[in-house]
């Protein structure tokens, strides 16, 4: 597989910074903001030589909404993110 976008989400937990990848629901971590995103890259990178070596990268990514082109992968398309609160009323 030559290409794959994918989203990430980076936040802060403690002294750390967290990088997490809601399709793969994967995460790494960092000192850095820097650091957490070279590791997920890393992260994702095992996984998907790991799931390919295993046979299962197909399934894996069409559950998380990838859709191959030959040797590319379209992520789908990422439409908003929110942050909603609710109460008791």
């Amino acid at each position: 597989m030559e290409d794959f976008s994918f989203d990430v989400h980076i936040f802060k937990e403690g002294d750390a910074f967290v990088a997490y990848v809601p399709a793969l629901d994967l995460s790494s971590c960092g000192a850095t903001d820097d650091e957490a995103r070279h590791n997920i890259r890393d992260a994702v990178r095992g996984l998907l030589a790991s799931s390919a070596d295993m046979g299962t990268l197909d399934d894996i990514l069409e559950e998380a909404g990838h859709q191959r082109d030959g040797e590319h992968c379209r992520a789908p398309e990422f439409v908003s993110i929110d942050r909603l609160t609710i109460s008791d009323q």
